[in-house]
C-alpha cells in the first residue's frame, strides 16, 4: 500500500479489479457477482460498503459498454424503459428500507449477505444451465401476448432492482436470461446491449443512494477502476480466442461456491 498526496493506493485492490475485469471481458458477466463477495470474503469489507462501492464501479464500467452498444445500434430503448418502470421503484424502496433501519443494523447486514448468496447461486444456475432453462420455458410459453410482454418485463425489472440494490448482483446473467426468455426473436447482441444499458441507470441510482447512506469507499473504488479498465480491454481481446462454454462453466462453478460460502459464513 502506497500513499500519493492525499490518496492511498492499494495494489491488491487494483489487481482484484484487473482479474474481475478480465473475466467480465471474457464472459460478459461476473462484475458484481465476483467483486462484491471478493470484497467481503477476501478483504473483509462490511457488506453494505462492498455493495455500495461495487454499484458505482459497475456503473462506470457498464457506461463504456453502453456507449459502444448504443453506437452500434444494439440497444432496444423501449425494453430498457419497461425494465426501468419496475427497477426504479424497487431500488427506491430498498434504499428507503436500508436508510430506515440503518446500514449498521444487524438485520440489514444479514439481509444483504443472504440476498447476495442467493443471487450468486441463482446466477450460477443460470450460467450453467442457460440453454436448458430457455428451452424449457420456450416450450411452455412459445409466444407471449403483447400485454404480457410489458407486464412481465416490468416485473423482471422490479426483481432486478431488488437484487441489485441489496447485493449489486443480478444485472448480468439474470437480466440476460430473462430477456432471452421474454424476447426470443431479439438478436442476442441486442439482448446483451439492452441489458447493459438498463444496468447503467439502475446501478447509478442504487449507487447514489448508497453514497447518500455513506457506504461508498472512494479510495477503494479508484483502485478497482485502475485495474478493471485495462482488465476489461484485455479480456475482450482474449475472448476472441477463448471457448465461451468452458469459461462460463468455470465462472458458474465459482459463483456457486462463493454463493454457498456467503450463505454459511
Amino acid at each position: 500500500m502506497t500513499e500519493v498526496g492525499h490518496f492511498i493506493f492499494n495494489p491488491a485492490y487494483a489487481v482484484s479489479g484487473a482479474l474481475v475485469g478480465v473475466l467480465v471481458g471474457l464472459t460478459g458477466v461476473g462484475g458484481g457477482s465476483l467483486m462484491t463477495p471478493l470484497l467481503v470474503l477476501l478483504f473483509g469489507f462490511h457488506p453494505t460498503t462492498a455493495v455500495g462501492t461495487d454499484l458505482l464501479f459497475a456503473c462506470v464500467t457498464k457506461s463504456v459498454g453502453t456507449a459502444m452498444h448504443s453506437t452500434g445500434k444494439t440497444v432496444d430503448w423501449g425494453i430498457v424503459g419497461r425494465l426501468a418502470m419496475g427497477s426504479v421503484p424497487a431500488t427506491l424502496v430498498c434504499l428507503g428500507a436500508i436508510a430506515y433501519f440503518g446500514v449498521a443494523n444487524k438485520s440489514v447486514t444479514s439481509a444483504i449477505s443472504y440476498t447476495l448468496g442467493v443471487a450468486l447461486l441463482i446466477s450460477a444456475v443460470c450460467l450453467l444451465f442457460k440453454a436448458r432453462i430457455v428451452r424449457a420455458i420456450s416450450r411452455r410459453h412459445p409466444e407471449f401476448e403483447k400485454r404480457e410482454y410489458v407486464r412481465l418485463t416490468i416485473i423482471t425489472g422490479f426483481i432486478l432492482g431488488v437484487l441489485v440494490s441489496l447485493s449489486s448482483v443480478g444485472a448480468g446473467a439474470l437480466g440476460t436470461i430473462a430477456l432471452i426468455i421474454l424476447y426470443p426473436r431479439l438478436p442476442l447482441v441486442r439482448i446483451v446491449g439492452t441489458d447493459i444499458a438498463h444496468a447503467v441507470p439502475l446501478t447509478l441510482l442504487a449507487g447514489m443512494g448508497h453514497w447518500m447512506l455513506g457506504t461508498i469507499n472512494f479510495n477503494l473504488l479508484k483502485d478497482l477502476l485502475v485495474g478493471s479498465i485495462p482488465g476489461i480491454i484485455l479480456g475482450s481481446l482474449a475472448a476472441r480466442y477463448a471457448r465461451e462454454t468452458v469459461l462460463k462453466t468455470c465462472l458458474g462453478l465459482i459463483l456457486a461456491v462463493v454463493g454457498f460460502r456467503m450463505l454459511v459464513k
